[in-house]
């Protein structure tokens, strides 16, 4: 173990910022951190927080943060993955920004990544770094989604507890009847409770839940103010009886099992991707003859590298 790895695992955050920095960007030695990491994760409880742009995500994870400080937790792990630009694929890091006063705390560790256009809401770097900071010893790890709305599912592989931030008076109180991002929570939150609206909303999802066949985790749903702090405490109890519920019926290791391999998937994918796009390149740009025979080539040429 080198002296960078050792130092972020007694603590110090300017190197778990340059281990995860190199987890991220998927060097050769960020690889070996992630596999010696890789031995020692395995036990953080993950929490995804996930639900449309607007909805209070940020303020939400703040809140809980605070919750979670108050229970004894001694290393609160969060990353926040934020949008990209098409064009530069940066992003601007605004949660960051919202969230620089929970920055300061001592026990807690908060990592901004972009999403690089990946569509789910979470990218390969996300899991990865999910893995990392559960080596790391950081429990609980909370993830924000990028906010993608309905496409924001892929995160159900990713962590073990799901919780859908939804917001009343958007003028469409029926999307508790949606498809997609409406079906994979296993905690449904209405944030911004103050609103009149909120009872309305509360009531379609509760019935959409009510409605549906359950096997073993029937979500809840609980109406909360992020900003006002108004029931924070009630969210985190529900949070770790979910947690409770996952270990006890054996699907928490199951829950990790999932995580390992979606990383697997897509650092392969984007190791395969890098490859098409080399060929590609050269093959149209100093090859061209045909489409057939250079789809032909270029698969070759990709298998061969495999």
């Amino acid at each position: 173990m080198d002296k960078l790895l050792e130092n972020a695992l007694k603590g110090d955050e300017l190197s778990i910022s340059r281990v995860l920095t190199r987890i991220e960007y998927m060097t050769d030695e960020g690889m070996k951190y992630l596999e010696e990491l890789s031995k020692k994760a395995g036990s953080a409880h993950t929490i995804g927080i996930t639900g449309i742009p607007g909805a209070g995500k940020s303020t939400l994870i703040s809140s809980l943060i605070e919750e979670f400080s108050k229970r004894g937790n001694k290393k609160i792990g969060v990353i926040m993955i934020d949008p990209s630009s098409p064009i530069s694929m940066g992003s601007f890091m605004g949660n960051r920004i919202r969230m620089q006063d929970k920055t300061m705390m001592n026990n807690v560790f908060i990592r901004s990544i972009a999403s690089r256009g990946h569509l789910g809401g979470v990218s390969s770097e996300a899991i990865m770094l999910i893995e990392a900071m559960d080596g790391l010893g950081f429990n609980p790890i909370i993830v924000e989604t990028v906010g993608a709305g309905q496409t924001d599912t892929e995160v159900v592989s990713s962590v073990h507890t799901i919780t859908v931030v939804n917001v009343p008076g958007t003028g469409d109180e029926i999307q508790a009847l949606k498809a997609g991002i409406m079906e994979i929570g296993d905690i449904y939150v209405i944030n911004k409770a103050e609103y009149p609206e909120a009872d309305v909303l509360y009531d379609e999802i509760k019935f959409a839940i009510d409605s549906g066949n359950w096997n073993g985790w029937k979500p809840l749903v609980l109406k909360v103010s992020a900003l006002k702090k108004i029931g924070i405490k009630e969210l985190v109890d529900a949070i770790e009886t979910h947690e409770k519920y996952l270990k006890e019926s054996g699907k928490f290791i199951k829950k990790i099992n999932e995580r390992r391999k979606k990383m697997i998937e897509l650092i392969i994918r984007r190791k395969i991707d890098e490859k098409i796009n080399e060929v590609i390149n050269k093959e149209v740009l100093d090859n061209w003859t045909d489409l057939l025979t250079i789809v032909n080539r270029i698969y070759d040429d990709v298998k061969k590298s495999l």
